[in-house]
């Protein structure tokens, strides 16, 4: 396509990408400190904002509940005062980790004299495709500026108010360079498979939505894409369990916040303790408010009004919601065997007193995070120490569970010589 049978919006969204590119040049070549100084104004300026954001997403929310958006997308699409604080916090949280640009990753001297390192660098300029959370604006901006990326942001429809006025914010920044954080204000759904074809301007995408959008980023893109793909994530009960730390594992890990891709949405429980355990965490689930599918011997052990059968299709679902998939299953190996065929390889988790169980599960389990009892809600960036995350990554290649800042550096190689050729 030329540039003179480009759209109006198609030819915006070339020139934010041509405007991020200039100032990827620009930010590989600024020292920590200057890096440092952008995240310490961007803390501020989100602080005097506040008003303007509150009242910008207050407008997406007025929308989202007239069209009938669910609760719990409602509740990943609001800003309060204390998301609002977090997103400070982490926003310092990330200025004052380790700055990965310049480590020397490895580096050796050949027998010829020549020295080579092997050195961090920025990727370049990272695409984040995104929907619902606006919190991803601040989180993907400062990560990719702590280590020298240009950002171009593409968000929903639902917090298009929301993620304007904070990028407005962090364009009244004085330190920020020209174009380094870039919002695309069309959310026009036709523009993702253009943004996927920048092959000039940009060098990785970053999906994070659902089903329907990692797929369509992975058909169209020309350039690298790292996938935040959906999370199934699952809690197995051994039958060596303390059943009491189970159950409250299993509350946190599907209750605390339903509506996250690190909350479960399957529990395999031990066949040899389903007589005990299975009726025990029904009642707690029921209470809670949690509708339940299970197999038949979770149906013959458990009775309730929110109980019903489960189909093959609840074992590859994301409810992001309060619906759990219960399975009973021979021991170890049929809880490796469902994983093996249902996981979508997000986060995993075993509960058992049992070492070398335990130690089986998680080195044969194919997940980006495995678990020994503990719930799978601390697949996060922050939790992980990183301050914040720019997604959750189920590849395997270059990056593999919550992305910080070593997640979106690249490398070169550096090689230092005295008058050496090859001969």
């Amino acid at each position: 396509m030329t540039t003179s049978t480009l759209t109006a919006a198609e030819t915006e969204v070339r020139a934010l990408c041509a405007e991020a590119r200039n100032a990827s040049r620009l930010l590989a070549t600024l020292p920590t400190a200057r890096l440092d100084e952008m995240l310490d104004e961007i803390a501020v300026q989100l602080e005097k904002e506040a008003l303007a954001i509150f009242a910008a997403n207050a407008k997406d929310i007025a929308v989202a509940e007239k069209t009938g958006l669910n609760k719990v997308m409602i509740d990943r699409l609001r800003i309060t005062e204390k998301s609002l604080a977090a997103m400070v916090a982490g926003v310092r949280q990330v200025r004052v980790l380790p700055q990965p640009l310049g480590q020397k990753i490895t580096e050796w001297e050949r027998p010829n004299g020549i020295k080579i390192s092997k050195i961090r660098v920025p990727i370049g300029v990272i695409a984040i495709i995104f929907e619902s959370r606006p919190n991803v604006t601040i989180d993907a901006a400062v990560l990719c500026l702590k280590t020298g990326n240009a950002t171009v942001l593409r968000g929903g429809k639902e917090a298009i108010h929301s993620n304007r006025a904070l990028i407005e914010a962090l364009q009244k920044c004085k330190s920020l360079p020209k174009g380094a954080v870039q919002l695309i204000g069309d959310t026009d759904r036709a523009l993702v498979p253009f943004l996927c074809r920048q092959s000039d301007f940009i060098d990785l995408i970053i999906p994070r939505g659902g089903h329907s959008l990692i797929e369509t980023v992975v058909a169209e893109a020309r350039i690298p894409v790292i996938k935040h793909a959906h999370g199934v994530c699952s809690v197995f009960v051994h039958t060596q369990a303390d059943l009491a730390m189970a159950e409250k594992i299993v509350l946190n890990a599907k209750v605390q916040r339903p509506g996250v891709c690190n909350a479960i949405e399957t529990l395999l429980i031990d066949r040899t303790i389903a007589n005990k355990f299975v009726p025990q965490i029904a009642a707690a689930l029921t209470k809670a408010g949690v509708e339940i599918r299970g197999d038949e011997t979770v149906l013959k052990l458990a009775k309730g009004d929110n109980i019903r059968a489960a189909s093959e299709e609840d074992w590859i679902t994301e409810y992001l919601d309060l619906i759990l998939a219960v399975r009973v299953v021979d021991g170890l190996d049929g809880a490796l065997d469902h994983l093996a065929n249902y996981s979508s390889h997000h986060s995993d988790s075993i509960i058992t007193e049992d070492a070398t169980t335990a130690e089986r599960y998680l080195n044969e389990v194919d997940s980006a995070t495995v678990y020994w009892n503990a719930s799978t809600r601390f697949t996060d960036g922050a939790e992980f120490g990183f301050g914040a995350e720019i997604g959750i990554s189920t590849d395997k290649l270059h990056a593999r569970g919550p992305m910080g800042l070593d997640e979106l550096t690249s490398y070169k190689f550096v090689i230092r010589g005295t008058g050496q050729v090859r001969v």
